[in-house]
C-alpha cells in the first residue's frame, strides 16, 4: 500500500529537522511513501528545511511542498489531504517524534481491516532540564492536562472517539471530506465526530506510538491552554456533539471560584469558597505527589507544580469564557465557505484516487 505521510509547520525549523530525520529512518519501503509538507506562511527557515529535504535523495516515491496563508491548522491539513494520492493518509505534527516502525505498524493494522488507526501519544521534552521536566510533568498529569485516551499507550486494541497522529484509509476522507476551516484548535474533534457519524471506528493499537514535544516555556503552555479553552467555547456553537463535559471542567472551576468569592463578599459566606479550595488543594497535592512517584525523581522544581496547575486550569477556563462571550458574534460572521471547502476536499480525494500495483499506476 502506498502511504501519504503528511506534516504541516509554521515557524518550526528546529522541530521539523528532527521529524524529517524520523521520516528518513522509517523502515517501510521508501518507494511506497509520498511525503507532503505544508508551510503555513513561516517567517523563519522552515521552508528552506523542507526544500533541503526534498532535494535530498531519500528514495521516497515523491516529496511535495505546498504553502498556505497560515490561516489555521485546518486549512493546512486540507491542502495536504487535497494533494495526497496514497492509499493511506497519515498526519504527523511538526512538533513531534515518531519511531522507525511508525509507518509500517500503521499500514499493518490498516491491512488487518481497520479504517483508521493510531496509538498512544505521550509527551516528551526536546531539551531536558529540571524546568522543562517540570513542565512535562504538568502536561502529562491527568490533573494538569487531559484525560484523553490517546495521550497514553493502550495495553490492547481499543476504539476511541479520537486519535492523534492517525492513519486514515483514503476512503474516509472521500466519504466525510476535509477539516472545518472555521475552527482553530478543535478541528480534530469536529472531523472525528463526522467520521464517527459516518460509521467509521478509530482503533488505538498498542504497538503504535508517537510523541509530542511539550511546550518549552510556561508562557507558551499558558497560551496553548487559553487557546484550547477559547476554541472549546466557540465550537460549542457549531458542533456541541464533538465535545465532552471534560472540556468544560476548567470553565466550571473558574465559575466556582468567582461564584463562591461573590457569596463570600456579598453574603459573608466563606464556607463555599473554603470547600472548593479544600477539594482543589487535595487533588493538587495528590497529583503533585503522584508526579514525584511516577517520575521517580527528586527534582525540587516539582514542588512548584501546585502553583502551575491552577494557572493552567484558570487560563483554560478564561479561554472558554471569552469564547462563549464571542460565540454569537463569531457565528454571525461565518459565511458557509468552510462547509464548501469540506466538500471540495471530498471531491479532490475522489478525483486523485490512484490504484497501484507492483508494475504500474493507473489514475481513475
Amino acid at each position: 500500500m502506498r502511504v501519504s505521510l503528511c506534516t504541516i509547520a509554521r515557524n518550526e525549523e528546529e522541530a521539523l529537522q528532527g521529524l524529517l530525520r524520523d521520516f528518513e529512518d522509517q523502515n517501510y519501503p521508501h518507494n511506497k511513501i509520498e511525503v507532503i509538507m505544508i508551510d503555513s506562511d513561516s517567517s523563519d527557515h522552515t521552508h528552506d528545511v523542507m526544500e533541503e529535504f526534498k532535494n535530498t535523495d531519500n528514495g521516497f516515491y515523491d516529496v511535495k511542498i505546498y504553502k498556505t496563508n497560515g490561516k489555521n491548522q485546518a486549512c493546512a491539513w486540507n491542502v495536504a489531504i487535497e494533494h495526497a494520492t496514497g492509499d493511506i493518509i497519515i498526519r504527523v505534527d511538526a512538533h513531534s517524534k515518531i519511531p522507525r516502525q511508525f509507518v509500517s505498524r500503521n499500514v499493518f493494522n490498516i491491512q488487518e481491516g481497520e479504517d483508521i488507526v493510531g496509538g498512544g501519544r505521550p509527551n516528551i521534552c526536546a531539551n531536558p532540564n529540571p524546568w522543562t521536566k517540570t513542565l512535562l510533568a504538568a502536561e502529562e498529569s491527568l490533573f494538569g492536562s487531559s484525560v484523553a485516551d490517546y495521550r497514553r499507550p493502550a495495553a490492547q486494541k481499543e476504539y476511541h472517539d479520537s486519535l492523534f497522529h492517525a492513519a486514515y484509509k483514503r476512503e474516509v476522507f472521500a466519504t466525510v471530506g476535509g477539516f472545518n476551516e472555521d475552527l482553530g484548535r478543535t478541528e480534530d474533534n469536529e472531523l472525528h465526530y463526522r467520521i464517527r457519524q459516518a460509521g467509521y471506528k478509530m482503533c488505538c493499537c498498542p504497538e503504535i506510538i508517537s510523541f509530542q514535544h511539550t511546550r518549552s516555556t510556561f508562557s507558551r503552555m499558558i497560551k496553548q491552554k487559553y487557546g484550547n479553552g477559547y476554541w472549546v467555547g466557540l465550537t460549542l456553537g457549531v458542533c456541541p456533539g464533538c465535545l465532552s463535559y471534560f472540556h468544560f471542567i476548567p470553565f466550571v472551576f473558574l465559575l466556582s471560584i468567582v461564584g463562591t468569592l461573590l457569596l463570600w463578599a456579598l453574603l459573608n459566606q466563606p464556607v463555599f469558597f473554603a470547600v472548593i479550595m479544600a477539594m482543589y488543594t487535595m487533588f493538587n497535592f495528590v497529583n503533585t505527589v503522584g508526579a514525584f512517584v511516577i517520575k521517580k525523581t527528586v527534582n525540587p522544581l516539582f514542588l512548584i507544580l501546585p502553583l502551575l496547575f491552577p494557572v493552567l486550569h484558570i487560563s483554560y477556563g478564561i479561554g472558554t469564557l471569552i469564547g462563549l462571550i464571542k460565540l454569537p458574534f463569531w457565528k454571525h460572521s461565518l459565511d458557509g465557505s468552510a462547509q464548501r471547502r469540506i466538500e471540495e476536499i471530498k471531491e479532490a480525494v475522489k478525483n486523485n484516487t490512484v490504484i497501484y500495483d507492483d508494475e504500474k499506476e493507473e489514475i481513475l
